[in-house]
């Protein structure tokens, strides 16, 4: 039987889609966004029709430079075929960055698939908890879409310029970590100097951006 509260819950999930769906039909069908790097620039072009909500939530995270001066930290390099894995760059744990969770899209609902070159956004156990951290496939990584009994990952774009520096960054010295990031972490971490637009007009979420109030002068 579904209770008023169920009914409540339900709308409030369809709302967060219809925004999601409006914002990013309000967007170009692809949107790039430039990622520099002391080692190089990366550009990705981002899906906003097959994946709406992943989208808008990346170019609010552009769109307010909370990626400014954060960085790549994980590289976790396949032992099956050498020179393929993924990098991993983003806000790590820094609450000061985090905007609120947004509705997971996986590849089954997205067609998206995790190729070469995806970007994709990483995430625990839970869902919800992605949001400021991200990945990019270097070589084709099947083992995170979406199938039968397994979630799976949100592909939401591809590397179109820059993956010699995606492979670059894959390359350099790991260590640390524990559990699943057992040594995968980058022992230097290379700096996000920024990460922006080039399509589309800038939206910032006019949310509290407390980081900078630390940020050294």
């Amino acid at each position: 039987m579904l209770t008023r509260r169920g009914l409540i819950a339900g709308g409030g999930a369809l709302l967060a889609v219809g925004r999601a769906r409006a914002a990013a039909a309000r967007e170009p069908a692809v949107v790039r966004v430039r990622i520099v790097t002391p080692v190089g620039v990366i550009i990705v072009a981002l899906d906003t029709r097959r994946a709406p909500g992943t989208t808008t939530n990346f170019l609010k995270y552009v769109d307010d430079e909370r990626f400014d001066d954060t960085r790549f930290y994980r590289a976790a390099r396949s032992k099956k075929v050498p020179g393929t894995g993924f990098i991993q760059g983003g806000i790590q744990t820094d609450a000061r960055r985090i905007l609120p969770p947004f509705p997971f899209e996986p590849t089954t609902k997205t067609g998206l698939r995790h190729v070469d070159g995806a970007i994709s956004m990483a995430r625990g156990t839970d869902p919800k908890s992605a949001g400021g951290n991200w990945v990019i496939c270097v070589g084709p990584a099947p083992q995170l879409d979406g199938r039968e009994g397994y979630m799976g990952y949100a592909a939401f774009g591809r590397v179109i310029a820059g993956m010699a520096v995606a492979r670059r960054i894959l390359a350099v010295p790991t260590g640390g970590g524990f559990d699943a990031m057992k040594g995968q972490m980058i022992l230097r971490p290379i700096p996000i100097l920024r990460v922006e637009r080039i399509d589309g007009v800038k939206k910032p979420t006019g949310q509290p951006r407390m980081w900078l109030l630390f940020k050294k002068r």
